[in-house]
């Protein structure tokens, strides 16, 4: 580890007693390293912890209510969302997933920092919910919201090939919807690009750091 990387690592914590928990929303396209900086963010700071979506897809192997999804039927789902007490949701191959506004807020009244990763669409949702709330909503005051995006398109598509585990026709899907994606990146506040990944790193920890110190 680096002098840089080390000195980060020995500053107070983010959440000071005083702060204000935030609620972070983090995009990318698929194969910008999002996936891998969240998990590490999540391991290295305290107080900060994935939100937990509902879905109305049943189980799979070891997934317990609560802590991986919160599992609801689709009649409880629909009506929650008719009621708009989600943040975001969607309907993914025949199944809702969805993130309630009160599980983020439960979670920012405990004391801890929410992280959301969602794609473009959910991000939009919550810019859209959040104008609803009033200001000194803790959801409102917190909302960091940050997008993380490839060095380039070719780089992009060479991690992408170098998984081994894509055919060529999910491949260029993926592609498609990075073009796509990329096109929103100038509606998030901050945005990050994942040349190197230690350095992204380093700059996703200092956006949330600046953003908890000035909540």
């Amino acid at each position: 580890m680096d002098d840089t990387t080390h000195g980060l690592m020995d500053e107070k914590p983010i959440a000071p007693r005083l702060s204000r928990p935030l609620m972070i929303v983090v995009s990318a396209p698929s194969g910008a390293g999002k996936s891998t900086l969240c998990d590490r963010l999540v391991k290295d700071l305290p107080r900060l912890i994935y939100s937990v979506s509902c879905t109305t897809r049943p189980p799979r192997g070891e997934e317990k209510d609560g802590v991986h999804y919160y599992f609801l039927s689709k009649k409880e789902f629909k009506t929650r969302a008719k009621n708009g007490e989600f943040l975001e949701y969607a309907k993914v191959h025949g199944n809702y997933y969805g993130t309630l506004e009160d599980t983020v807020l439960f979670a920012m009244e405990e004391g801890n920092h929410v992280l959301l990763d969602i794609d473009v669409q959910g991000a939009q949702q919550i810019r859209e919910a959040i104008k609803r709330l009033d200001p000194r909503h803790p959801i409102a005051r917190g909302f960091v919201d940050i997008f993380i995006s490839p060095p380039s398109y070719e780089e992009l598509e060479r991690r992408l090939r170098g998984r081994g585990t894509d055919a060529e026709s999910v491949i260029q899907k993926r592609l498609e919807n990075a073009r796509a994606e990329m096109e929103h990146a100038s509606c998030y506040a901050n945005q990050i690009v994942n040349d190197d990944l230690e350095t992204a790193y380093i700059k996703l920890k200092s956006i949330i750091r600046t953003c908890a110190a000035s909540c």
